[in-house]
């Protein structure tokens, strides 16, 4: 295998492991493409990963424990393309003293942490080792922190600051307590007007970063917590493209893992834009895709798109329409319609502004908020309504009635007898109208 091909076994390799095991083939399957060496290379990494030891054992000191030293014994050596914790509990990166793992993803480890000086805990991401040497993801990494820094919102996990110690790297980053949306979903059905306000504060949180000029780029239900309070946090801006960018660290160059080109797919597959899934480039309106997807999963508890197989999925991502009928019967047609546009797959006719898409939602609250209470009088109003039509039509057919019969009487009048007396009557018009003149 040539360096080159190395690199990029290796690239597509580091993104797959960060993908949940069962999707790992899937995932390599669709961004290997027509490359069936680089497919068969990459799984054979992924076999030998999954009989390896796990995440927490890889932990500083765990190799002894898991390959003791015996006489005529040499342990076996882990896996280099592997990224081992940087960390261990105790460790400290200037003032903040380590207290667990998190979790790892291809963006850096994180940690929580307790501030020594603040006395308040905190989250670390640190990037591994094996990365750090990579000028590439450093970059990255680096400008993580200053997207991140640039965002000061409620709903979006704020960032305290950039520490370097010992040759350490880390983003320090508002802890944030609470299940992700992911989590939620799963725990059972979400109702209408929660699933609403959270919706509201997702696109506030994505406005906010459009603003700035920064694009998400992997908005999904396990990046979105929510906290005890009832507050929405987006997370992990470690995909995210800075709209306008130019030269070598153009965001939209950068993968989750190595290089991307074109054809390369970043993000999470189910919840990516048609032209993200093409690996085309992309805007802030696939932003809006993501939340159209977030949106109709927390609805529905269900993917808008899903399929066996990678390949499965992206074409229905690129051809097929979500099951509207999932959608709980009392959705309004206003955000119907609102999901419709959100996942239009013609950039050029989806929703552009992920702020319209708030209004949208904000106007839903209100009307709601402000109609429960009189739901019963709009109805009496409208029964009373059709009764004073009706009680109208019916006094004029009477009036009419009443005066053919008078003029066919007086056509019956013998000529001998004498015409009848004129009838006279008087019909009494409501205030203030009038007969139109003839």
């Amino acid at each position: 295998m040539t360096d080159k091909r190395w690199t990029r076994a290796k690239a597509l390799f580091q993104a797959a492991i960060d993908q949940p095991a069962a999707q790992r083939n899937a995932f390599v399957a669709a961004a290997a493409g027509d490359d069936e060496a680089l497919r068969q290379d990459v799984e054979s990494l992924l076999a030998a990963e999954a009989v390896d030891v796990s995440f927490l054992d890889r932990l500083p000191g765990a190799e002894e424990r898991i390959h003791p030293k015996s006489p005529g014994v040499v342990p076996e050596p882990l896996d280099p393309t592997q990224s081992h914790p940087t960390l261990i509990p105790g460790q400290r990166i200037g003032s903040y003293e380590v207290i667990a793992v998190l979790g790892a993803g291809a963006m850096g480890e994180v940690y929580r942490a307790h501030d020594t000086k603040l006395n308040r805990d905190v989250a670390l991401k640190v990037l591994p080792k094996l990365f750090a040497l990579d000028s590439d993801r450093l970059a990255r990494f680096k400008r993580e922190s200053q997207m991140l820094a640039a965002l000061n919102h409620p709903n979006i996990a704020a960032i305290y600051g950039l520490e370097e110690s010992q040759g350490e790297q880390a983003l320090v980053l508002e802890l944030v307590d609470g299940p992700t949306i992911a989590d939620v979903i799963a725990r059972g059905p979400i109702r209408l007007d929660e699933a609403i306000t959270i919706a509201r504060q997702i696109a506030d949180a994505l406005e906010t970063a459009h603003d700035k000029g920064i694009i998400h780029r992997d908005l999904k239900p396990a990046n979105i917590k929510i906290t005890p309070g009832g507050v929405v946090k987006v997370l992990d801006f470690g995909l995210a493209k800075a709209v306008g960018e130019s030269g070598a660290h153009d965001l939209t160059q950068s993968p989750t893992v190595g290089e991307t080109r074109e054809g390369t797919i970043l993000g999470t597959l189910a919840y990516m834009s048609p032209e993200q899934a093409r690996g085309r480039p992309v805007d802030k309106r696939t932003d809006v895709w993501a939340f159209g997807c977030v949106l109709y999963e927390t609805l529905t508890r269900r993917p808008a798109f899903a399929g066996e197989t990678s390949s499965d999925l992206v074409a229905g991502i690129i051809e097929r329409e979500p099951e509207w009928s999932r959608l709980p019967r009392n959705l309004s047609p206003a955000l119907r319609r609102l999901l419709g546009r959100c996942l239009e797959k013609d950039p050029q006719r989806r929703l552009r502004d992920i702020g319209d898409a708030r209004l949208e939602i904000e106007e839903e609250i209100q009307q709601t908020r402000s109609g429960t209470a009189t739901d019963a009088d709009r109805g009496l109003s409208a029964r009373g309504d059709r009764l004073r039509r009706w009680l109208f039509v019916a006094g004029v057919t009477a009036i009419g009635a009443v005066a053919g019969g008078l003029i066919v009487a007086q056509f019956k009048t013998s000529p001998g007898q004498s015409p009848s007396p004129a009838a006279h009557f008087m019909v009494q018009l409501p205030p203030n109208s009038r007969l139109a003149s003839i």
